[in-house]
């Protein structure tokens, strides 16, 4: 079968690989589309620490049951979406109901062959039907949506709060409309990006170009001097850890998304005298995925707007490539 592999750093190719077969307890999904996200990016750049080459990456991915073994509540033809996470089942986290923070957390498509294929062997465990409303491709950023799920969760955000997003990719805009979703008053995103800022903007959010504009000034600015009660920071840089803390008010919250780098200096005193709250976020527990494809399928946020390329698994490395060019994409999705 075709697979999209990670070769060496900054290489991905496709190569011909030995379709798996599955055991007791897994099914065998024909992939539909699966998206390239930041983590797979870092795989791609050899900077992931557990990933190893030649992998088949990919973790956000939906498809249709092929085959399975095992008891269950699907059957062959099931249109599906993966939940990637697998826990080891015994720490303290998961025997306390948090796998998703599992001290040695695996994720299909980064410790094991992922979705940048025709077909995939995953734990039964790990599926979720898609409703009949949502197409595949959509179904496909069940993932990310989840993330976000979990992001807006885990803070204090509540109706009529404002919001500043620091970071317009798709994990930011999601965070967006998750919060919208949950009674967020004014949004405000800011980016480096004008093709990421237009969406922003086309998804109602008050967008800020933070390549030509102070993006505190402008913020406070915006929003008549009121300093912000959450702060989503999503991008992963010293300057938005610089202005996530000059933008929260007194007692407010910050959320750390990103995963960084490098380790970031923090003005822990300018937090101390307001009582600022540092909160930080992982991926998801399986109520979160669960509640983002409930979500999804409603309808109620805009899902096409965070697609900017579908790309047939032959084009896996111009996929790449484009995830390297901000000012041209968004989410990414390769399809069968």
């Amino acid at each position: 079968m075709k697979a999209g592999q990670y070769i060496s750093p900054n290489r991905v190719a496709l190569a011909n690989i030995e379709k798996p077969s599955i055991v007791e307890g897994e099914a065998l999904v024909k992939v539909s589309h699966a998206g390239i996200c930041g983590t797979d990016m870092m795989i791609y750049f050899g900077k992931h620490p557990r990933a190893k080459a030649p992998l088949t990456m990919g973790h956000e991915f939906s498809g249709v049951i092929e085959e399975i073994n095992g008891a269950h509540v699907f059957q062959s033809g099931d249109r599906v979406v993966v939940e990637p996470t697998i826990g080891c089942g015994e720490c303290e986290p998961c025997q306390s109901g948090n796998g998703h923070v599992c001290e040695s957390l695996k994720l299909i498509g980064i410790d094991m062959d992922g979705g940048f294929a025709e077909y995939v062997r995953v734990p039964i465990d790990r599926l979720h039907k898609v409703p009949a409303e949502l197409s595949l491709a959509a179904a496909a950023l069940a993932e990310p949506v989840a993330v976000a799920v979990h992001t807006v969760k885990r803070s204090t955000l509540k109706a009529g709060d404002n919001v500043a997003i620091l970071g317009a990719g798709p994990i930011g805009l999601l965070i967006g409309l998750i919060a919208k979703l949950n009674g967020a008053k004014d949004i405000f995103v800011s980016d480096i990006s004008p093709f990421r800022l237009a969406k922003a903007e086309s998804l109602g959010f008050k967008a800020i170009n933070a390549s030509n504009t102070n993006v505190v000034d402008e913020i406070l600015y915006q929003a008549n001097g009121r300093l912000i009660d959450v702060v989503f920071e999503v991008a992963g840089n010293q300057s938005t850890v610089d202005q996530m803390i000059d933008l929260i008010k007194t007692q407010g919250q910050i959320v750390v998304v990103s995963v960084f780098k490098n380790k970031p200096m923090i003005d822990l005193a300018k937090m101390h005298f307001r009582e600022i709250s540092l909160t930080t976020t992982r991926c998801y527990s399986s109520d979160d995925f669960s509640a983002a494809i409930e979500i999804m399928a409603s309808g109620k946020i805009d899902l096409p707007s965070i697609i900017s390329h579908e790309l047939d698994i032959d084009e896996i490395e111009k996929g790449f490539l484009l995830m390297q060019k901000p000012d041209e994409s968004l989410k990414v999705l390769i399809k069968q």
